[in-house]
């Protein structure tokens, strides 16, 4: 990691002994508009947020320990500025430019400091506990007073996320007629009434040993959403996770903000140079796929030989083989399946230069931890997609750094803890399924619940949502085995499929169908062949609504990549291209729906055109119901 100190620290030191009492503190952002407010009301820890003279937050409290005054015994205030370089992600470089608050507390004889950080995207606070402080249990509390008249958004699993709802819509969740108690999923997207958004997660959980990932609840009566995580305190040093509320004039800028990574422990990683993100072709949705051929795949080794051709010609990083490799699991060992010959098809992907990953669903049998990722490494995977491992913190930072010492990338399914920020301290956790994957759960088709995923879900990392289906028709058709429990329902249009490959940020770009639908298409599947994955130097939210349309733009060295998406209804969007370099011309490949295309009734009409551009245009994109745009922006040659 390349780390430039462009601004030194600058500390100002309130000792204990000032006759001036320690219960009032304020702290701008560096650009002068977010302003934090931190005071002592009864012996209890309040803040409120402030943007250009605007409440964004209202009085809230925040302790660690429930019903135990507070004092502060010192405070200091430090400004940094630096710049660092991820291994991968949205950005190739990233400033890390704040302002920080450190006070020292005392709780009745427990003491440590609190640190409370504000950036120009969001402020974030912390507790850390001394070590050897008296052993206590510890309730980490973070209130938020949101203004009256917010929207509320919040994911549910694997089903369209909840929203707009107020207050009482959010309250329902947490305490619905049924009786069982719920929590609300992070992030929760709030659209404030002056029409901005502010975001509430957490970031670095990595750090934070014995906390459950967080959650919300909704206290009606306060008007308040509050986050409160119980952990035992013992000798030793405790670090809570960052609560983190990240701001924008957008709903699309929470999910390029770069707070929740700047947040996050450095890479602990020496060597990070087997570490590639890349697209993946994956054969668990093309079973019973017909080829033109007649042939039909399956669970064998021929499909998946077809599968690593494909891939080579198209220069496609991974295949990933998914469930049913093996039989049946024993600690230290698989039984292998005899539908294929999983050596044929291993030596055969290192002669065509294409590498593999393969699944492992806990449910079957416990392998032994220790013993599975050492077992993959010597096959000669690359990464594992590992199933139903449960939403257990401290199983998944230990699945984490064990794949990492195998040199494997690793893929969480099937619920798994957000742990926004971990692609930073631990590149090799390459993406998650933390929303609907395209057909897993076979319940969440409509273009509305991609869109609000984009704009919710995606906010705490990369996710793995398995886009680009091009067979729509015979996906609608129950042609697969694994296709729509009902048919007709999976709603898209291929264009729309490609944008979605671009607009959800992903280290592993899981592109589902089968070889042969691509190469029917072949001038469409021209952009996602030609899409980078993770190595982005720029990426930015053109236009975005929840549940309504979105367009992403993500830069590689002088190409720019863009996709929008629009939901049922179908409209116009307005790029304006003054990212461009300015003086320079530009050729476009445009990706579009027809006036035909519809996501119901004609899904997989589209056209393929070429233009040219320059900074300043602005190009209307037309897009169908349920339909998408995309564009490929490059320097025009001498050619």
């Amino acid at each position: 990691m390349f780390h430039k100190l462009l601004l030194l620290f600058v500390v100002i030191a309130c000792l204990s002994s000032c006759t001036k009492p320690l219960d009032n503190f304020k702290l701008t952002s560096p650009d002068g508009k977010l302003s934090l407010q931190i005071e002592l009301i009864d012996a209890k820890l309040n803040y409120r947020l402030n943007r250009e003279g605007n409440q964004l937050i209202g009085n809230s409290e925040l302790e660690l320990f429930a019903n135990v005054p507070i004092r502060i015994t010192a405070v200091a205030e430090t400004e940094k500025d630096t710049t660092w370089n991820p291994v991968w992600g949205q950005h190739s470089s990233i400033r890390d430019q704040f302002k920080e608050l450190t006070l020292d507390f005392d709780c009745e004889g427990v003491g440590g400091k609190i640190l409370a950080r504000i950036y120009n995207e969001g402020v974030a606070f912390r507790f850390v506990v001394n070590e050897g402080e008296k052993p206590v249990e510890a309730t980490f509390k973070c209130e938020y007073a949101l203004p009256e008249g917010s929207n509320y958004f919040t994911p549910m699993g694997e089903s369209e996320p909840l929203g707009p709802v107020d207050l009482n819509g959010l309250n329902d969740v947490v305490n619905p007629t049924d009786g069982k108690q719920r929590k609300v999923n992070v992030p929760l997207v709030v659209e404030i009434p002056d029409g901005s958004f502010v975001a509430l997660l957490e970031s670095d959980l990595y750090a934070a040993t014995g906390f459950d990932d967080m959650k919300l609840g909704v206290n009606l009566p306060e008007g308040k959403i509050e986050s409160v995580s119980q952990v035992a305190l013992s000798n030793e040093k405790l670090t809570t996770p960052w609560r983190v509320i990240l701001v924008g004039k957008t709903a699309g800028d929470l999910v390029v903000n770069t707070v929740a990574i700047n947040l996050a422990t450095p890479c602990k990683l020496e060597n990070t140079d087997w570490i590639k993100p890349g697209k993946t072709l994956w054969d668990w949705r093309v079973h019973g796929y017909t080829a033109p051929d007649g042939f039909v795949y399956g669970i064998n080794t021929e499909s998946y030989k077809r599968f690593i051709d494909f891939a080579a010609e198209k220069e496609i990083d991974y295949f990933l083989i998914d469930d049913a490799w093996y039989t049946h699991v024993t600690k230290g060992h698989f039984e292998l399946s005899d539908k294929l010959d999983l050596q044929q098809v291993i030596d055969y992907a290192a002669e065509k230069e294409v590498d593999l990953m393969l699944y492992y669903d806990r449910r079957h049998g416990e392998y032994g931890d220790e013993e599975l990722f050492p077992y993959y490494q010597s096959l000669g995977m690359k990464g594992i997609k590992y199933g139903f491992m449960g939403s257990n913190v401290d199983f998944t930072r230990e699945a984490i750094q064990r794949s990492a010492q195998s040199n494997l990338l690793i893929d969480f399914h099937d619920g798994p803890v957000p742990f926004t920020g971990i692609s930073r301290t631990y590149p090799n956790a390459i993406t998650r399924e933390y929303c609907h994957a395209q057909q897993d759960s076979r319940r969440a088709f409509t273009p509305e619940t991609f869109i609000k995923m984009a704009l919710i879900n995606a906010i705490t990392g990369p996710l793995d949502m398995n886009n680009g289906n091009f067979d729509l028709t015979g996906i609608n058709a129950g042609l697969r085995e694994k296709g729509p429990r009902v048919k007709n329902s999976y709603l898209s249009t291929v264009t729309s499929e490609v944008a979605r490959t671009l607009v959800i940020f992903s280290g592993l770009v899981c592109i589902p169908d089968a070889p042969e639908a691509y190469a029917a298409k072949a001038d469409l599947f021209e952009f996602i062949q030609k899409m980078p994955v993770g190595k982005w130097d720029e990426s930015r939210v053109l236009n975005s609504k929840i549940g309504e349309y979105i367009t992403t733009a993500r830069r590689h060295n002088q190409e720019w990549f863009i996709g929008s998406v629009y939901n049922q209804q179908g409209g116009t969007l307005d790029i304006n291209l003054d990212f461009l370099e300015e003086g320079k011309e530009y050729e476009v490949s445009y990706y579009e729906d027809t006036n035909e295309t519809n996501c119901k009734t004609n899904p997989e009409a589209y056209q393929v055109r070429k233009g040219s551009a320059k900074k300043g245009d602005v190009i209307t994109a037309i897009l169908a119901p349920g339909g998408g745009h995309c564009m490929w922006i490059r320097p025009k040659t001498n050619e």
